[in-house]
């Protein structure tokens, strides 16, 4: 039998900005990997200059969907959106628009989640922390949903009409651009001799990490696959961030991992270096 990974994510994009490399490297090995995105990003920005154009505005929900194909295609991955409408990004004070993801009841909002879980029988799953990873609505509910459902999937009497039930049995949170991957890069980039372009994110970052690393996968011979899929991403992406202005030889020298919290179970005293630790197929 083979293992399952699913991955839940937000937006298009965030599955290749967090946990890539880790989702490239065991599709590579067999796993069979599914990435779940809740809503189809159609309140996001147009973040690449060069594209930002009324005719990509007036299609970008179809571009991102396409976007989407492609970075799943690159990364290995089978891909599943849930239906949910992007909430935005609403000012300080403001509600989410009506009928949006954040704004559903948390029970309507995790069903779709709770049928793909029972359909799919991952043994791992991966989300954001209750943070969301930063502050959009989206992200947060993106956790709430996961929490819910990674739960509720495995009680017959709950959700009656989404399959049979199932119990995915370890669940990660995502702890990847942490403080100490940025000051890791910084610094061994100084130390070639080449300047830095981390040390303004520094400057706005908490001083110290609050989610513990509990599970380090290394994965440094995926970050060319990472980055092909990130930027598959175009309207999402500037290919001129600062991201990518870092040597990758210096990334996988310093580096070579994508960082993770285990949630359920409790983790233990060491670290883990393999999501599927103490299971079986």
């Amino acid at each position: 039998m083979t293992f399952r990974l699913l991955s839940v994510h937000a937006h298009p994009d965030d599955e290749s900005s967090k946990g890539a490399a880790t989702l490239a490297r065991y599709a590579t090995e067999g796993v069979d990997v599914l990435v779940a995105t809740c809503t189809g990003g159609e309140r996001g920005d147009v973040l690449n200059p060069a594209l930002d154009t009324p005719e990509i505005r007036a299609d970008l929900p179809a571009i991102r969907r396409r976007e989407m194909a492609v970075a799943a295609e690159i990364l290995g991955v089978r891909q599943q959106f849930l239906g949910h409408t992007d909430s935005g990004l609403p000012a300080e004070g403001e509600s989410p628009p009506e009928g949006s993801f954040a704004a559903l009841p948390l029970e309507e909002a995790a069903a779709p989640l709770v049928a793909l879980i029972r359909e799919f029988r991952p043994h791992v799953v991966i989300t954001y922390d209750e943070t969301g990873g930063y502050p959009h609505p989206d992200h947060i509910r993106t956790h709430e949903v996961t929490i819910e459902a990674f739960t509720a999937a495995a009680d017959p009497t709950r959700y009656p009409g989404t399959g049979d039930p199932w119990r995915p049995q370890k669940l990660y949170y995502q702890a990847t651009l942490s403080r100490a991957w940025f000051e890791a890069i910084h610094k061994a980039t100084l130390t070639a001799g080449l300047a830095s372009a981390m040390g303004p994110v520094l400057d706005e970052l908490p001083p110290e990490d609050k989610l513990p690393i509990t599970t380090q996968i290394r994965c440094e011979t995926h970050f060319a696959t990472r980055d092909r899929a990130l930027l598959a991403h175009t309207t999402q992406v500037d290919p001129a961030h600062p991201f990518f202005s870092h040597s990758r030889d210096i990334e996988r020298e310093a580096w070579p991992f994508e960082d993770y919290h285990r949630a359920h179970p409790a983790p233990g005293p060491d670290l883990e270096t393999d999501l599927f630790a103490g299971l079986t197929p």
